[in-house]
Protein backbone atom coordinates (compact mmCIF):
# COMPACT_ATOMS: atom_id res chain seq x y z
CA UNK A 1 0.00 0.00 0.00
CA UNK A 2 2.69 2.32 0.88
CA UNK A 3 4.94 1.25 -2.02
CA UNK A 4 1.91 1.93 -4.40
CA UNK A 5 0.87 5.36 -2.71
CA UNK A 6 4.60 6.45 -3.51
CA UNK A 7 4.46 6.00 -6.86
CA UNK A 8 1.30 7.14 -7.64
CA UNK A 9 2.07 10.35 -5.98
CA UNK A 10 5.55 10.60 -8.13
CA UNK A 11 3.62 10.18 -10.91
CA UNK A 12 0.61 12.49 -9.81
CA UNK A 13 3.56 15.35 -9.84
CA UNK A 14 5.10 14.50 -12.82
CA UNK A 15 1.74 14.83 -14.43
CA UNK A 16 0.87 18.02 -12.79
CA UNK A 17 4.55 19.42 -13.69
CA UNK A 18 3.48 18.65 -17.80
CA UNK A 19 0.02 19.63 -17.80
CA UNK A 20 1.33 22.93 -16.38
CA UNK A 21 4.18 23.20 -18.76
CA UNK A 22 2.03 22.61 -21.98
CA UNK A 23 -0.62 25.04 -20.66
CA UNK A 24 2.23 27.69 -20.51
CA UNK A 25 3.48 26.48 -24.06
CA UNK A 26 -0.14 27.36 -25.00
CA UNK A 27 -0.35 30.43 -23.13
CA UNK A 28 3.47 31.42 -23.83
CA UNK A 29 4.22 30.42 -27.32
CA UNK A 30 0.74 29.73 -28.93
CA UNK A 31 -1.21 32.87 -28.25
CA UNK A 32 -0.10 36.42 -29.67
CA UNK A 33 1.34 38.36 -26.92
CA UNK A 34 -0.06 41.82 -28.18
CA UNK A 35 -3.74 40.29 -27.01
CA UNK A 36 -2.43 41.22 -23.63
CA UNK A 37 -2.84 44.37 -24.35
CA UNK A 38 -6.87 44.35 -25.31
CA UNK A 39 -8.16 44.65 -21.92
CA UNK A 40 -5.56 47.48 -20.72
CA UNK A 41 -7.11 50.55 -20.23
CA UNK A 42 -3.89 52.34 -19.83
CA UNK A 43 -1.99 50.82 -23.26
CA UNK A 44 -4.26 52.89 -25.35
CA UNK A 45 -2.92 56.30 -23.72
CA UNK A 46 0.77 55.40 -24.00
CA UNK A 47 2.31 57.21 -27.27
CA UNK A 48 5.82 56.72 -29.40
CA UNK A 49 8.35 55.58 -26.88
CA UNK A 50 6.77 55.22 -23.97
CA UNK A 51 4.39 52.79 -25.86
CA UNK A 52 7.04 50.69 -26.39
CA UNK A 53 8.82 50.65 -23.24
CA UNK A 54 5.54 50.16 -21.86
CA UNK A 55 4.59 47.07 -23.93
CA UNK A 56 8.01 46.22 -22.85
CA UNK A 57 6.75 46.50 -19.05
CA UNK A 58 4.44 44.93 -19.31
CA UNK A 59 6.23 41.69 -21.23
CA UNK A 60 7.79 41.29 -18.09
CA UNK A 61 5.15 41.58 -15.82
CA UNK A 62 3.16 38.73 -17.85
CA UNK A 63 6.35 36.59 -17.88
CA UNK A 64 7.54 37.01 -21.49
CA UNK A 65 11.02 38.69 -20.74
CA UNK A 66 13.43 40.24 -18.93
CA UNK A 67 13.60 43.82 -19.36
CA UNK A 68 15.95 46.12 -17.68
CA UNK A 69 16.19 49.80 -18.40
CA UNK A 70 19.14 52.18 -18.50
CA UNK A 71 17.27 53.82 -15.13
CA UNK A 72 17.09 50.47 -13.54
CA UNK A 73 20.93 49.34 -14.22
CA UNK A 74 21.58 52.91 -13.06
CA UNK A 75 19.71 52.14 -9.63
CA UNK A 76 21.23 48.89 -9.15
CA UNK A 77 24.78 50.66 -9.55
CA UNK A 78 23.93 53.37 -6.72
CA UNK A 79 22.41 50.53 -4.52
CA UNK A 80 25.51 48.85 -4.43
CA UNK A 81 27.94 51.58 -3.87
CA UNK A 82 29.38 51.81 -7.48
CA UNK A 83 28.15 55.30 -7.94
CA UNK A 84 26.83 57.81 -6.04
CA UNK A 85 23.69 59.84 -5.89
CA UNK A 86 25.48 62.84 -7.99
CA UNK A 87 27.03 60.70 -10.23
CA UNK A 88 23.38 59.04 -11.06
CA UNK A 89 21.66 62.50 -11.08
CA UNK A 90 24.14 63.74 -14.00
CA UNK A 91 24.70 60.47 -15.95
CA UNK A 92 20.56 59.24 -16.00
CA UNK A 93 19.74 61.64 -18.62
CA UNK A 94 19.95 60.30 -22.30
CA UNK A 95 20.49 63.01 -25.03
CA UNK A 96 18.10 63.13 -28.16
CA UNK A 97 20.66 60.74 -30.13
CA UNK A 98 23.61 58.84 -28.54
CA UNK A 99 25.50 61.08 -30.42
CA UNK A 100 24.05 63.72 -28.23
CA UNK A 101 24.50 62.34 -25.05
CA UNK A 102 27.18 63.51 -22.63
CA UNK A 103 30.96 61.80 -22.49
CA UNK A 104 30.38 60.50 -19.03
CA UNK A 105 26.80 59.22 -19.87
CA UNK A 106 28.22 57.41 -22.61
CA UNK A 107 30.47 55.96 -20.78
CA UNK A 108 28.05 54.38 -18.77
CA UNK A 109 25.42 53.68 -21.94
CA UNK A 110 28.60 51.37 -23.01
CA UNK A 111 29.12 49.69 -19.82
CA UNK A 112 25.57 49.18 -19.49
CA UNK A 113 25.43 47.52 -23.26
CA UNK A 114 28.80 45.58 -22.67
CA UNK A 115 27.35 43.88 -19.44
CA UNK A 116 23.97 43.11 -20.89
CA UNK A 117 25.18 41.46 -24.16
CA UNK A 118 27.26 39.54 -21.73
CA UNK A 119 24.38 37.77 -20.57
CA UNK A 120 22.57 37.55 -23.66
CA UNK A 121 20.29 40.35 -24.05
CA UNK A 122 19.46 42.46 -26.95
CA UNK A 123 19.82 46.18 -27.01
CA UNK A 124 17.46 48.81 -28.08
CA UNK A 125 17.88 52.51 -28.26
CA UNK A 126 14.80 55.31 -29.29
CA UNK A 127 15.75 58.01 -29.93
CA UNK A 128 14.31 61.16 -28.57
CA UNK A 129 11.22 63.21 -30.91
CA UNK A 130 10.48 66.71 -30.61
CA UNK A 131 7.99 68.76 -30.97
CA UNK A 132 8.10 71.29 -34.38
CA UNK A 133 10.23 74.05 -34.12
CA UNK A 134 10.71 73.14 -30.26
CA UNK A 135 13.73 71.63 -27.91
CA UNK A 136 10.54 69.82 -25.96
CA UNK A 137 9.68 66.32 -26.49
CA UNK A 138 6.54 65.08 -27.67
CA UNK A 139 4.40 63.29 -24.89
CA UNK A 140 6.04 59.50 -24.83
CA UNK A 141 8.68 60.84 -26.79
CA UNK A 142 11.41 61.46 -24.38
CA UNK A 143 14.50 58.77 -25.42
CA UNK A 144 14.88 55.54 -23.83
CA UNK A 145 17.69 52.88 -23.48
CA UNK A 146 17.03 49.02 -22.39
CA UNK A 147 17.92 45.60 -22.75
CA UNK A 148 15.54 42.58 -22.86
CA UNK A 149 15.64 39.09 -23.86
CA UNK A 150 13.39 35.76 -24.03
CA UNK A 151 12.56 33.40 -21.13
CA UNK A 152 13.07 29.97 -22.09
CA UNK A 153 10.14 28.25 -21.01
CA UNK A 154 12.42 25.57 -19.60
CA UNK A 155 13.46 28.43 -16.54
CA UNK A 156 10.09 29.99 -16.47
CA UNK A 157 8.79 26.03 -15.57
CA UNK A 158 11.81 25.69 -13.25
CA UNK A 159 11.14 28.72 -11.48
CA UNK A 160 7.37 28.62 -11.30
CA UNK A 161 7.40 25.38 -9.14
CA UNK A 162 10.68 26.17 -7.34
CA UNK A 163 8.82 29.63 -5.49
CA UNK A 164 5.21 27.65 -5.83
CA UNK A 165 6.03 27.39 -2.05
CA UNK A 166 7.25 29.93 0.45
CA UNK A 167 7.68 30.05 3.58
CA UNK A 168 8.11 33.04 5.75
CA UNK A 169 11.41 33.79 7.52
CA UNK A 170 12.95 36.75 9.77
CA UNK A 171 15.61 37.81 7.53
CA UNK A 172 12.70 38.94 4.64
CA UNK A 173 12.77 42.18 5.74
CA UNK A 174 15.71 44.31 4.01
CA UNK A 175 15.75 47.70 5.94
CA UNK A 176 16.78 47.56 10.07
CA UNK A 177 14.22 46.30 12.25
CA UNK A 178 15.83 45.78 15.05
CA UNK A 179 16.03 42.18 17.08
CA UNK A 180 14.93 39.46 14.78
CA UNK A 181 12.76 36.57 15.60
CA UNK A 182 9.65 35.02 16.80
CA UNK A 183 7.51 36.00 19.63
CA UNK A 184 4.82 33.96 21.04
CA UNK A 185 1.94 35.17 23.06
CA UNK A 186 -1.02 34.08 24.62
CA UNK A 187 -3.31 37.56 24.61
CA UNK A 188 -3.08 38.59 21.12
CA UNK A 189 -2.49 42.34 21.03
CA UNK A 190 -4.96 43.18 18.32
CA UNK A 191 -7.26 42.44 21.28
CA UNK A 192 -5.77 44.86 23.33
CA UNK A 193 -4.39 42.01 25.11
CA UNK A 194 -7.39 41.88 27.12
CA UNK A 195 -8.90 37.79 25.93
CA UNK A 196 -6.88 34.39 25.26
CA UNK A 197 -6.12 34.88 21.60
CA UNK A 198 -2.71 32.76 21.30
CA UNK A 199 -0.68 34.45 18.68
CA UNK A 200 3.15 34.07 16.94
CA UNK A 201 4.54 36.97 15.62
CA UNK A 202 7.79 37.72 14.04
CA UNK A 203 9.98 40.36 13.39
CA UNK A 204 11.71 40.48 10.06
CA UNK A 205 9.29 38.35 8.58
CA UNK A 206 7.35 38.92 5.53
CA UNK A 207 4.04 38.84 7.51
CA UNK A 208 4.09 39.85 11.46
CA UNK A 209 1.50 37.28 12.73
CA UNK A 210 2.68 34.12 11.63
CA UNK A 211 -0.54 32.13 13.52
CA UNK A 212 -2.98 33.36 14.98
CA UNK A 213 -6.30 32.64 16.08
CA UNK A 214 -10.01 34.99 15.66
CA UNK A 215 -13.16 33.98 15.60
CA UNK A 216 -13.48 33.45 12.18
CA UNK A 217 -14.02 29.95 10.56
CA UNK A 218 -11.70 27.27 10.94
CA UNK A 219 -10.63 29.78 13.79
CA UNK A 220 -6.73 28.77 13.54
CA UNK A 221 -4.78 31.20 10.83
CA UNK A 222 -1.29 30.97 9.57
CA UNK A 223 0.72 32.79 6.99
CA UNK A 224 4.30 31.07 7.92
CA UNK A 225 3.60 28.79 4.26
CA UNK A 226 2.06 30.90 1.83
CA UNK A 227 1.56 29.29 -2.13
CA UNK A 228 2.83 31.30 -4.67
CA UNK A 229 0.50 30.79 -8.31
CA UNK A 230 1.93 33.80 -9.73
CA UNK A 231 -0.01 37.53 -9.83
CA UNK A 232 -2.94 38.33 -11.58
CA UNK A 233 -2.33 41.21 -14.28
CA UNK A 234 -6.34 41.92 -15.35
CA UNK A 235 -8.65 40.05 -12.96
CA UNK A 236 -7.42 41.16 -10.23
CA UNK A 237 -4.03 43.44 -11.08
CA UNK A 238 -1.26 43.30 -8.88
CA UNK A 239 -2.63 40.28 -6.62
CA UNK A 240 -1.74 37.02 -6.10
CA UNK A 241 -3.71 34.08 -7.98
CA UNK A 242 -3.73 32.33 -4.64
CA UNK A 243 -5.01 35.24 -2.58
CA UNK A 244 -7.43 36.21 -5.43
CA UNK A 245 -9.10 32.73 -4.94
CA UNK A 246 -9.26 32.44 -1.31
CA UNK A 247 -9.43 36.37 0.11
CA UNK A 248 -12.83 36.62 0.82
CA UNK A 249 -15.43 38.89 -1.20
CA UNK A 250 -18.40 41.42 0.02
CA UNK A 251 -19.04 44.53 2.48
CA UNK A 252 -16.66 45.29 4.99
CA UNK A 253 -16.43 43.17 8.48
CA UNK A 254 -15.86 45.82 10.78
CA UNK A 255 -14.82 44.95 14.39
CA UNK A 256 -12.86 46.88 17.23
CA UNK A 257 -9.08 46.45 16.96
CA UNK A 258 -6.29 47.64 18.83
CA UNK A 259 -3.69 49.27 16.23
CA UNK A 260 -0.05 48.49 16.75
CA UNK A 261 0.27 52.09 18.36
CA UNK A 262 -2.35 51.72 20.86
CA UNK A 263 -4.88 53.26 19.06
CA UNK A 264 -7.96 51.58 19.32
CA UNK A 265 -11.21 51.72 16.08
CA UNK A 266 -13.89 50.05 15.03
CA UNK A 267 -12.18 49.18 11.78
CA UNK A 268 -12.36 46.87 8.88
CA UNK A 269 -8.33 46.72 8.78
CA UNK A 270 -7.07 43.28 8.76
CA UNK A 271 -4.65 43.78 11.86
CA UNK A 272 -3.79 39.78 11.03
CA UNK A 273 -2.52 40.60 7.84
CA UNK A 274 0.19 43.16 9.18
CA UNK A 275 3.16 42.98 6.26
CA UNK A 276 6.51 44.31 5.91
CA UNK A 277 6.82 47.93 3.60
CA UNK A 278 10.36 48.96 3.15
CA UNK A 279 10.13 52.82 4.74
CA UNK A 280 6.45 53.13 4.73
CA UNK A 281 6.21 54.10 8.54
CA UNK A 282 7.73 57.82 7.71
CA UNK A 283 5.65 57.66 4.49
CA UNK A 284 2.62 59.17 5.93
CA UNK A 285 0.45 60.69 8.44
CA UNK A 286 -1.50 57.60 9.02
CA UNK A 287 1.21 55.06 9.13
CA UNK A 288 2.47 57.20 11.85
CA UNK A 289 -0.79 57.10 13.81
CA UNK A 290 -1.57 53.15 13.34
CA UNK A 291 1.50 51.97 13.81
CA UNK A 292 5.07 51.58 14.96
CA UNK A 293 7.36 50.11 12.44
CA UNK A 294 7.24 49.25 8.97
CA UNK A 295 4.76 46.30 8.97
CA UNK A 296 1.76 48.85 7.65
CA UNK A 297 0.45 47.07 4.81
CA UNK A 298 -3.16 45.63 5.87
CA UNK A 299 -6.13 44.15 3.71
CA UNK A 300 -9.65 45.00 4.29
CA UNK A 301 -11.62 42.17 5.64
CA UNK A 302 -14.86 41.27 4.50
CA UNK A 303 -17.94 39.23 5.30
CA UNK A 304 -18.33 37.16 2.47
CA UNK A 305 -17.04 34.55 1.32
CA UNK A 306 -13.85 34.01 -0.97
CA UNK A 307 -14.28 32.69 -4.69
CA UNK A 308 -13.32 29.13 -3.99
CA UNK A 309 -15.61 29.46 -0.93
CA UNK A 310 -18.80 30.48 -3.03
CA UNK A 311 -16.87 27.46 -5.56
CA UNK A 312 -17.48 25.02 -2.68
CA UNK A 313 -20.68 25.85 -1.09
CA UNK A 314 -22.60 25.30 -4.39
CA UNK A 315 -20.92 22.16 -5.21
CA UNK A 316 -20.81 20.37 -2.12
CA UNK A 317 -24.23 20.90 -1.69
CA UNK A 318 -25.07 19.75 -5.25
CA UNK A 319 -22.78 16.45 -4.43
CA UNK A 320 -24.27 15.33 -1.51
CA UNK A 321 -28.14 15.60 -3.12
CA UNK A 322 -26.62 14.16 -6.36
CA UNK A 323 -25.53 10.89 -4.46
CA UNK A 324 -28.71 10.96 -1.80
CA UNK A 325 -31.03 11.14 -4.40
CA UNK A 326 -29.44 9.27 -7.15
CA UNK A 327 -29.12 6.30 -4.58
CA UNK A 328 -32.59 6.22 -3.51
CA UNK A 329 -34.12 6.76 -7.37
CA UNK A 330 -32.05 3.84 -8.52
CA UNK A 331 -33.16 1.62 -5.72
CA UNK A 332 -35.99 1.66 -6.66
CA UNK A 333 -35.43 1.04 -10.67
CA UNK A 334 -33.60 -1.79 -9.76
CA UNK A 335 -36.34 -3.36 -7.01
CA UNK A 336 -38.42 -2.11 -10.20
CA UNK A 337 -36.76 -3.03 -13.24
CA UNK A 338 -38.65 -2.82 -16.21
CA UNK A 339 -41.42 -1.23 -14.49
CA UNK A 340 -43.13 2.50 -14.99
CA UNK A 341 -40.38 3.86 -12.30
CA UNK A 342 -37.67 2.41 -14.52
CA UNK A 343 -38.72 3.56 -17.18
CA UNK A 344 -39.24 7.06 -16.46
CA UNK A 345 -35.64 6.97 -14.12
CA UNK A 346 -34.06 6.02 -17.71
CA UNK A 347 -35.86 8.84 -19.99
CA UNK A 348 -34.75 11.69 -17.54
CA UNK A 349 -31.11 9.88 -17.86
CA UNK A 350 -31.33 10.31 -21.50
CA UNK A 351 -32.51 13.52 -21.55
CA UNK A 352 -30.36 15.22 -18.79
CA UNK A 353 -27.14 13.49 -20.81
CA UNK A 354 -28.86 14.09 -23.98
CA UNK A 355 -29.59 17.96 -23.71
CA UNK A 356 -26.43 20.47 -23.88
CA UNK A 357 -25.82 21.92 -20.19
CA UNK A 358 -26.12 25.43 -21.16
CA UNK A 359 -29.63 24.22 -22.69
CA UNK A 360 -31.01 23.15 -19.36
CA UNK A 361 -29.28 25.74 -17.37
CA UNK A 362 -31.05 28.26 -19.00
CA UNK A 363 -34.32 26.43 -18.17
CA UNK A 364 -34.17 25.81 -14.84
CA UNK A 365 -32.73 29.43 -14.94
CA UNK A 366 -36.25 30.75 -16.82
CA UNK A 367 -38.29 28.30 -14.59
CA UNK A 368 -36.83 30.24 -11.53
CA UNK A 369 -37.37 33.30 -12.69
CA UNK A 370 -41.02 32.54 -12.73
CA UNK A 371 -40.93 31.56 -9.34
CA UNK A 372 -39.15 34.73 -8.07
CA UNK A 373 -36.04 33.25 -7.35
CA UNK A 374 -32.70 35.04 -8.29
CA UNK A 375 -31.01 34.49 -11.01
CA UNK A 376 -27.83 36.28 -10.41
CA UNK A 377 -25.39 36.62 -7.55
CA UNK A 378 -25.80 40.14 -5.87
CA UNK A 379 -22.67 40.68 -3.59
CA UNK A 380 -24.08 43.02 -2.22
CA UNK A 381 -27.10 42.10 -0.80
CA UNK A 382 -26.39 38.15 -0.69
CA UNK A 383 -29.88 35.91 0.59
CA UNK A 384 -29.33 32.34 0.93
CA UNK A 385 -32.08 32.06 -2.83
CA UNK A 386 -29.48 33.20 -5.12
CA UNK A 387 -27.74 30.02 -4.18
CA UNK A 388 -31.48 27.03 -5.32
CA UNK A 389 -31.07 28.06 -9.17
CA UNK A 390 -27.11 27.03 -9.46
CA UNK A 391 -26.83 24.20 -6.86
CA UNK A 392 -29.84 22.63 -8.89
CA UNK A 393 -28.11 23.36 -11.79
CA UNK A 394 -25.54 21.18 -11.21
CA UNK A 395 -27.46 18.65 -8.69
CA UNK A 396 -29.65 17.30 -11.69
CA UNK A 397 -26.93 16.80 -14.20
CA UNK A 398 -24.64 15.09 -11.30
CA UNK A 399 -27.53 13.05 -10.50
CA UNK A 400 -28.65 11.63 -13.89
CA UNK A 401 -24.79 10.70 -13.85
CA UNK A 402 -24.55 8.46 -10.97
CA UNK A 403 -27.83 7.30 -11.90
CA UNK A 404 -26.42 5.83 -14.86
CA UNK A 405 -23.83 3.80 -13.62
CA UNK A 406 -25.45 3.18 -9.85
CA UNK A 407 -28.27 1.35 -12.29
CA UNK A 408 -25.71 -0.76 -14.81
CA UNK A 409 -23.88 -1.91 -11.62
CA UNK A 410 -26.88 -3.10 -9.60
CA UNK A 411 -28.55 -4.88 -12.92
CA UNK A 412 -25.29 -6.55 -13.25
CA UNK A 413 -24.51 -8.01 -9.38
CA UNK A 414 -28.74 -9.02 -9.89
CA UNK A 415 -27.92 -11.31 -12.36
CA UNK A 416 -24.71 -12.26 -11.15
CA UNK A 417 -24.32 -15.82 -9.78
CA UNK A 418 -23.10 -15.84 -6.27
CA UNK A 419 -26.79 -13.52 -5.86
CA UNK A 420 -28.45 -16.51 -7.68
CA UNK A 421 -26.93 -19.47 -4.97
CA UNK A 422 -27.87 -16.92 -1.74
CA UNK A 423 -31.52 -17.27 -3.05
CA UNK A 424 -31.50 -20.73 -3.70
CA UNK A 425 -29.75 -20.96 0.14
CA UNK A 426 -33.17 -18.97 1.64
CA UNK A 427 -31.38 -15.59 1.92
CA UNK A 428 -34.64 -13.02 1.89
CA UNK A 429 -34.68 -10.64 -1.10
CA UNK A 430 -34.00 -7.97 1.55
CA UNK A 431 -31.42 -9.36 2.54
CA UNK A 432 -29.67 -10.17 -1.30
CA UNK A 433 -30.66 -6.56 -2.05
CA UNK A 434 -28.84 -4.71 0.87
CA UNK A 435 -26.01 -6.94 2.26
CA UNK A 436 -24.82 -7.96 -1.12
CA UNK A 437 -26.54 -5.86 -4.34
CA UNK A 438 -25.96 -2.64 -3.23
CA UNK A 439 -22.71 -3.02 -1.19
CA UNK A 440 -20.97 -4.70 -4.10
CA UNK A 441 -22.75 -1.91 -6.92
CA UNK A 442 -22.17 1.24 -4.78
CA UNK A 443 -18.12 0.17 -4.60
CA UNK A 444 -17.20 1.76 -7.89
CA UNK A 445 -19.40 4.39 -7.37
CA UNK A 446 -17.92 5.69 -4.11
CA UNK A 447 -14.30 6.01 -6.33
CA UNK A 448 -15.94 9.21 -7.70
CA UNK A 449 -16.81 10.68 -4.31
CA UNK A 450 -13.02 12.21 -3.49
CA UNK A 451 -13.49 13.55 -7.33
CA UNK A 452 -16.53 14.71 -6.61
CA UNK A 453 -15.77 16.43 -2.91
CA UNK A 454 -12.84 17.99 -4.16
CA UNK A 455 -13.95 18.91 -7.38
CA UNK A 456 -16.73 20.90 -5.91
CA UNK A 457 -13.59 23.42 -5.06
CA UNK A 458 -12.46 23.97 -8.77
CA UNK A 459 -16.15 25.48 -9.44
CA UNK A 460 -18.56 25.26 -12.64
CA UNK A 461 -17.23 26.97 -15.19
CA UNK A 462 -20.88 27.09 -17.52
CA UNK A 463 -22.86 27.55 -14.27
CA UNK A 464 -20.58 29.88 -12.52
CA UNK A 465 -20.69 32.57 -15.65
CA UNK A 466 -24.44 32.18 -16.26
CA UNK A 467 -25.97 32.78 -12.69
CA UNK A 468 -22.42 35.47 -12.63
CA UNK A 469 -21.30 33.54 -9.22
CA UNK A 470 -18.14 34.99 -8.20
CA UNK A 471 -16.47 31.48 -8.03
CA UNK A 472 -13.03 29.33 -9.13
CA UNK A 473 -14.84 28.61 -12.63
CA UNK A 474 -15.79 32.18 -13.52
CA UNK A 475 -11.95 33.68 -12.08
CA UNK A 476 -11.00 31.16 -15.30
CA UNK A 477 -13.36 32.13 -17.98
CA UNK A 478 -12.61 35.79 -16.88
CA UNK A 479 -8.84 35.65 -17.17
CA UNK A 480 -9.21 33.72 -20.73
CA UNK A 481 -11.33 36.70 -21.79
CA UNK A 482 -8.91 39.11 -20.17
CA UNK A 483 -5.78 36.95 -21.21
CA UNK A 484 -4.47 37.16 -17.94
CA UNK A 485 -1.89 34.19 -18.21
CA UNK A 486 -0.90 34.44 -14.40
CA UNK A 487 -4.60 33.40 -13.82
CA UNK A 488 -4.50 30.92 -16.45
CA UNK A 489 -1.76 29.19 -15.33
CA UNK A 490 -2.42 29.13 -11.67
CA UNK A 491 -6.01 27.27 -11.85
CA UNK A 492 -4.78 25.33 -14.27
CA UNK A 493 -2.21 23.92 -11.61
CA UNK A 494 -5.04 24.30 -8.51
CA UNK A 495 -7.19 21.83 -10.89
CA UNK A 496 -4.52 19.38 -11.99
CA UNK A 497 -3.37 18.92 -8.10
CA UNK A 498 -7.08 18.52 -7.36
CA UNK A 499 -7.57 15.89 -9.83
CA UNK A 500 -4.93 13.65 -9.21
CA UNK A 501 -5.31 14.32 -5.42
CA UNK A 502 -9.01 12.74 -6.09
CA UNK A 503 -7.90 9.85 -8.11
CA UNK A 504 -5.17 8.78 -4.99
CA UNK A 505 -8.27 9.35 -2.58
CA UNK A 506 -10.35 7.20 -4.46
CA UNK A 507 -8.30 4.30 -4.96
CA UNK A 508 -7.76 4.24 -1.33
CA UNK A 509 -11.68 4.79 -0.32
CA UNK A 510 -12.19 1.38 -2.55
CA UNK A 511 -9.44 -0.58 -0.91
CA UNK A 512 -10.75 0.33 2.01
CA UNK A 513 -14.37 -0.72 1.72
CA UNK A 514 -13.40 -3.83 -0.65
CA UNK A 515 -11.02 -6.18 1.10
CA UNK A 516 -10.69 -8.16 -2.36
CA UNK A 517 -8.90 -4.48 -3.54
CA UNK A 518 -4.89 -4.67 -2.65
CA UNK A 519 -2.47 -2.81 -3.97
CA UNK A 520 0.64 -4.66 -2.52
CA UNK A 521 2.33 -6.91 -5.47
CA UNK A 522 2.07 -10.17 -2.71
CA UNK A 523 -1.88 -9.65 -2.80
CA UNK A 524 -1.59 -10.04 -7.03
Amino acid sequence: MTKYLINRIIRALISVIIVVGVIMVMVYTFLDKNSIFAEDPVFNKQRLNGRETYMMQQWELFGYLDYISFSDYLKGELRDGNIDQETYDSVVKLGKTAEQDSEETAKYVAQFTEEMEEDGYTMRRLDGQTKPKSKKYKDGGDPRLFAYKDIPLSKRLLTYFTKLIQIDNINYAAGDVGERGLTFTWRDPAYGGQKFSPAIMGNGTMHKYLLYCDNQFPFIHQNLITINLGKSFSVNRGIDVFSTMTDKQGGFYRSTITYPSGVVEETADDIHSLSYVESSLNASALNEKYYVDDYTSVITARNGLSKMGYSFVIGIISVIMAYMLATSLVILMALNKEKFIDKLGTFYIVFIMAVPSLGYIFIFRAIGNKFGLPTTFNMEAPTTLMYILPIISLALPSIANQMKWLRRYMIDQMNSDYVKFARSGGLSEGEIFSKHILKNAIIPVVHGIPGSVLGALTGAIITERVYLVPGIGNVLTTAINKYDNGVIVGVALFYALLSVTSFILGDVLMSILDPRISFSSKAR
